[in-house]
This record gives C-alpha cells, sequence and structure tokens, in this order.
C-alpha cells in the first residue's frame, strides 16, 4: 500500500493551495456577508482547466481523476467553503450524470460548456415532499409528440442560477404501479421555466442555492438522459460521486478551523502561557489533527475506489459521514479554542461551522448515509 500523493497530485495540491490561498480566502468573509457570488474566482478557475477537470479531453476536460478532483475541492473549501460546493456540485452534480449517461450529442452539446466554464453545473432532484425520500418525486413529465412537457417544482438547487441547463428527475409513467422516474436536461431559458432565487441561509451564503417551477416546459424528447425509467438508478450513482465532494469539502473546513485554532493557541497568553503549552489545549488539538487525518486518507480511499473502476458506495457514504460530522465537531473546538473571539465574524471560525453544518444533511443526510452503510454490510 502507498499513501503517498504522486508527484502530479503534489503539483496540483500546492497549485491549489497557492490559488486558494492569495486568490480565494481574502475575500470569504466579504462573501459571506455580502452574498457575492464568486464569478471572478470560476473565470480564474475555468483558466487554469479546472472546470472540466475529471472529464474526458474531447469534451474539454482535463482527464483527471476522481483524487485531483477531491484536492481541489478540499482546498478550495479550505479557503472558502461557498466557492468549494460551488465547484463540487459543478463536478459531480452537473457534469457527473452527462458524462456517465449521456449520448455522444449530449455530451458534445451539454458537458463541452461544462467543462469550458461557459456554463454552470446543476442538478435538479430535490423537491419540497422529496428530500431524503428521493422516491417521493412528484414533479411531472409527459411525452406529447416528439417533446416531453415538464411540471413541477425543485427546490435547494446549487448553481442552477448561473447555469445554461441542468439535468432533472421527473416522472415519466408508472410501472407495475410504482413510479417511473427519468432524468431530462432541460436549458434553463426554456419557456415556463423559473429560476427563484431567493434563499435565506444559515452558512454558504456565496453559494447560488435556488427553487425551480416548471409551468409546461416542453423541451426535445432527445434530451432524455439515459434510460427512460432508470433515473432513480442515475441519480443515486451521481450521489455516491457526489458523496466524495462532500466529504472532501468537509475536510477543508475542517482543516481551516484546525489551523485557525493552531494558531490562535499559540499566539493567545492565558496565566502567563500561551493556550498551546495547556495539556488541555493540546489534546483538543489533537483529537482534531487525528479526525481530520483519519477523514482524508477516507475521502482519498473511495477516490482511489472509483477510479480503479471499483464498487465505492459504501465507502463514499463513510467518508461524507464521517468527515462531514467531525468538521462540525473540529470548528466547535475551534470556537471553543478561540473563547469569545471565536463567536466573531472576523476570527472566521463561526463561519466555518454555519458552513459546515450542510453537509450533514446535503447529498443524504447523517441519519441516510447510516442507512446506506448499514445496507452495505448486510443489515
Amino acid at each position: 500500500m502507498n499513501f503517498d500523493l504522486t508527484q502530479e497530485h503534489q503539483m496540483l495540491k500546492n497549485m491549489m493551495r497557492d490559488f486558494a490561498n492569495e486568490k480565494v480566502a481574502p475575500g470569504a468573509i466579504e462573501r459571506d456577508k455580502t452574498k457575492q457570488f464568486p464569478t471572478d474566482i470560476f473565470k480564474e478557475l475555468s483558466d487554469m482547466g479546472m472546470m472540466g477537470l475529471p472529464f474526458d479531453e474531447e469534451y474539454g476536460g482535463a482527464g483527471a481523476d476522481t483524487i485531483s478532483f477531491a484536492i481541489v475541492t478540499e482546498e478550495l473549501s479550505r479557503a472558502c467553503a461557498s466557492t468549494g460546493i460551488t465547484y463540487s456540485a459543478h463536478i459531480s452534480l452537473g457534469g457527473a450524470p452527462l458524462s456517465l449517461f449521456g449520448t455522444e450529442e449530449q455530451k458534445k452539446k451539454y458537458l463541452t460548456p461544462i467543462c469550458t466554464g461557459e456554463s454552470f453545473g446543476a442538478f435538479g432532484l430535490t423537491e419540497p415532499n422529496a428530500g431524503s425520500d428521493a422516491g417521493g418525486t412528484q414533479t411531472t413529465a409527459k411525452l406529447e409528440g416528439d417533446e416531453w412537457v415538464i411540471n413541477g417544482s425543485k427546490v435547494y438547487i446549487t448553481n442552477a442560477s448561473h447555469a445554461k441547463h441542468l439535468a432533472i428527475t421527473a416522472i415519466t409513467g408508472t410501472e407495475n404501479g410504482k413510479k417511473e422516474i427519468s432524468a431530462i436536461i432541460v436549458p434553463t431559458d426554456a419557456e415556463g421555466f423559473t429560476i427563484i432565487d431567493n434563499y435565506e441561509k444559515m452558512g454558504l451564503n456565496a453559494s447560488n442555492t435556488t427553487e425551480l417551477v416548471f409551468e409546461n416546459v416542453r423541451v426535445p424528447k432527445e434530451n432524455l438522459l439515459g434510460v427512460q425509467g432508470n433515473g432513480f438508478k442515475q441519480f443515486l450513482t451521481t450521489l455516491d460521486g457526489g458523496r466524495i465532494g462532500i466529504g472532501a469539502m468537509a475536510v477543508g473546513i475542517a482543516q481551516a478551523a484546525f489551523d485557525k485554532a493552531l494558531r490562535y493557541s499559540k499566539e493567545r497568553k492565558q496565566f502567563g502561557k500561551s493556550l498551546s503549552e495547556f495539556q488541555i489545549t493540546q489534546f483538543k488539538l489533537a483529537d482534531m489533527a487525528l479526525k481530520i487525518e483519519l477523514a482524508r486518507t477516507m475521502v482519498y480511499k473511495a477516490a482511489w475506489l472509483k477510479d480503479q473502476g471499483r464498487a465505492f458506495g459504501k465507502e463514499a457514504a463513510m467518508c461524507k459521514l464521517y468527515a462531514s460530522e467531525i468538521a462540525m465537531e473540529v470548528a466547535d473546538e475551534a470556537i471553543q479554542i478561540h473563547g469569545g473571539y471565536g463567536y466573531m465574524k472576523e476570527y472566521e471560525v463561526e463561519r466555518f461551522m454555519r458552513d459546515a453544518k450542510l453537509l450533514e444533511i446535503g447529498e443524504g443526510t447523517s441519519e441516510v448515509q447510516r442507512m446506506v452503510i448499514a445496507r452495505h454490510v448486510g443489515c
């Protein structure tokens, strides 16, 4: 077993760390206040060839692996989790379904703009009455002649305001009394398609989170993504990959919180010595470092399994569950180490906790991850 990053992975990590420190981190506090979407940052990421990182070069991608995606997501999230989730969703939810299930024509038409940065990637799954129970989908798509007619709504959709198209799930019929769910590609400028961006969120304020409303939206029959009726299986596969991104995000946030806490503990004096000289602080920092190391290793293992073409669903759920929960724990401890200063926005650690909370909810709650893991281990 070799736990070293390859030379290429290490170069990518160094490059993204420098970029995150110089370009992403300086505006993070202000973006959290103003909710300004980081357009300029993503223009630079596009120029760097990061927007299509794991996708085939023939569609404008870089042909990199999942470990590379995890590295970039972690480094961006360490500096600004809003930037990290925007990137992770762009790749794992927006581009991945097109890459996995799209026809050659669909990939050229819809995946290429995602890879080049002309469009952000987005995926419409969650509905007002279909969160953890995605099988409760109520949005419908009825075939009329050569067109799908779509009606319904989606909620909590990342990046849709900046996407030119996105894949959504909809009921396309029934089979043996059960809903037949399919995935369909919908241009965001289609008549009857409304995108609403007015959520007031706890954290991740500079990311774009929207509601989608479909009122007799018509798209060509050939916009069906994958096999009709296989939408449920397709989005489960998509979420497996997305959970690696969430795990990487969580590691990045936890690392940022640890770094701030370690630095502060060395600078802050109490009773004539620095906080870092007290054993209780040392034990807190040791536990934080331990959990981050374990979480990162789990993320890399899930990514490696995916890159090897092996089953990775269990490991993706494990890394997402563990990393998201320790991100909250580490952020909490970082605030505690900062004391009263930790409660103040300028010290940033309170933002890390607000941002981390979504990771225990999105792309399958912690409870759902435990259900997934239980099934994998034979329960």
